[in-house]
């Protein structure tokens, strides 16, 4: 039986995916078999794992920093909103259904029956199992159906640190009345405290967490400073590249000759990772917008996955960007979309089904000539293919997850061609078609989430717009994309600097 500890928070967006990454990296650096553990995410970042199974994106970082091939198990519940009150209900990684928050409760029963069943086989196969909970474990009007919180705690026996964000401010009162508002036998299984994203002198500090281990009679484990020096991959939140802001705040940036890129912020965006390679470009500027006048100065305007792309399409045209991408386009900038961002750009999409929308057709973009139909069925694969792109002819890897197909009309009218040729989906032999682009070459579409993160690709795409934006030309710089590994390393020792990883040994060990 694997130990097992467990990170809660006293809020959604304190750092517990954060955490709970560190120490999974920090045990696999000392010789243990360790596997993070979420049993309900909600989150539109998501991945495909090896066998073709959709887990929440943060699970897959958190496996990386264990060095394990990331598996169902570790998330096998994924919840990915598709409206203010439904979602759909992703179990073991396939979608189940559409729920409301009530049918979601009345089917908890059954999920419960899954969270013990992947758990187990993580048990069994693991030194140390680190657990991470969601939101805070003191909504007390979700108590009754908690299935992530203190119930697993509770279920799985796993020794809670409670997790605290001081950048928010009340980080005190937030530690103690989530405490308090704790049943007694939930209080006793929480061991002690991380404050995050501290800044300044932590002697100044001090006696506010004197009051607080005095006050609670639990131990402060450490306090983490604020970082910027380390990539980590975002679960659920965006905001403009750090790296853009803080050279924009300092004045230190010249985009004259950089490559604007803006990523349109659509209300049900998903799988936002795609766009972390370009970020780290040294000479490319990307920003999420969600704006006309943000668009203007950008050379390319990326269309992302969608959740909802249909009322995601209405969006852009009730905002005024639909007009804007297609006067864009009409100029020779650089439209790409990827997944629900490439289902857009088709001239129209059908949904008879109501897969998506109560409405059956709308019109798409047209800025490819295809027909986009969503069907019940969901596609999720990891894929190989090929670049039928006129600037890039080599090979690319990513992934799957979409519910429609998007077909060329009129014997490819209006299209250059397909965009890549998928030779590989799941580790079987395929060949079939994907995405388009036009004949002018500026406008790109595919269902490939993590194009982007293929060097050559992604270089190659870099000059080719460089190029015809008439930019200063670029180096060919491939293979500078960002190592995951390398960054978890730099965060694994920073936080184990900053806690006391003896006294948690203690508490994993006890």
């Amino acid at each position: 039986m694997a130990r097992r500890l467990m990170i809660q928070g006293t809020g959604s967006h304190v750092g517990k995916s954060v955490i709970v990454a560190a120490l999974c990296r920090i045990f696999a650096n000392e010789g243990y078999e360790v596997a993070p553990f979420k049993a309900q995410n909600m989150s539109l970042n998501s991945y495909v794992t090896a066998d073709g199974l959709e887990i929440a994106r943060s699970q897959v970082f958190q496996a990386l920093a264990a060095r394990k091939e990331p598996v169902v198990e570790m998330n096998p519940i994924l919840l990915k909103p598709t409206s203010e009150k439904g979602a759909q209900v992703i179990l073991k990684g396939k979608p189940v259904a559409h729920m409301t928050t009530q049918q979601y409760y009345e089917f908890q029963p059954k999920a419960v029956e899954v969270v013990k069943e992947c758990f187990k086989r993580l048990d069994a196969e693991n030194d140390i199992i680190i657990i991470e909970g969601a939101g805070s474990p003191a909504e007390v009007n979700l108590r009754e159906n908690d299935i992530v919180n203190m119930f697993i705690a509770k279920e799985f026996n796993a020794p809670v640190i409670l997790v605290g964000d001081i950048e928010r401010g009340g980080v005190f009162a937030w530690l103690i009345g989530t405490l308090e508002l704790l049943q007694k036998e939930e209080r006793e299984l929480v061991k002690g405290f991380i404050i995050n994203k501290f800044r300044g002198d932590l002697s100044i500090l001090k006696p506010g967490l004197d009051f607080l281990e005095a006050k609670t009679g639990k131990r402060v484990l450490g306090v983490v400073p604020f970082f910027h020096h380390i990539r980590i991959q975002e679960e659920d939140s965006l905001s403009v590249s750090e790296k853009w802001q803080k050279q924009k705040e300092e004045g230190s940036i010249d985009e004259r000759n950089m490559l604007k890129i803006a990523v349109i912020r659509l209300p049900h965006i998903s799988n936002f990772t795609d766009f972390d390679a370009l970020s780290a470009e040294p000479d490319v500027s990307l920003r999420y917008v969600a704006d006309v006048e943000a668009l203007r100065d950008a050379d390319v305007i990326i269309l992302p996955g969608s959740k909802n792309t249909i009322s995601d399409l209405l969006w852009l045209r009730e905002r005024g960007l639909a007009a804007e991408i297609k006067r864009a386009a009409s100029e020779g900038k650089f439209i790409f979309g990827i997944c629900g961002g490439f289902q857009m750009l088709t001239a129209r999409i059908c949904d008879e089904s109501g897969v998506e929308s109560p409405l059956r057709e709308v019109e798409g973009l047209a800025l490819l000539n295809a027909t986009t139909t969503f069907r019940s069925e969901k596609i999720t694969h990891r894929v190989k293919a090929r670049s039928n792109l006129p600037f890039f002819k080599g090979f690319v890897e990513g992934y799957e997850i979409h519910m429609g197909t998007s077909n060329l009309t009129a014997a490819n009218a209006g299209n250059a061609g397909h965009a890549f040729t998928i030779l590989e989906r799941s580790m079987e032999r395929v060949c079939e078609k994907d995405g388009a682009f036009s004949p002018e070459g500026n406008v790109i579409g595919t269902y490939i989430h993590g194009i982007f993160d293929n060097d050559a690709f992604r270089d190659a795409f870099l000059n080719f717009v460089a190029r015809r934006r008439k930019k200063q030309k670029r180096r060919k710089r491939a293979g500078r994309g960002i190592n995951w590994d390398f960054e978890i390393e730099k965060l694994a020792n920073f936080v184990r600097r900053h806690i006391d990883i003896e006294k948690i040994y203690e508490i994993l060990f006890s």
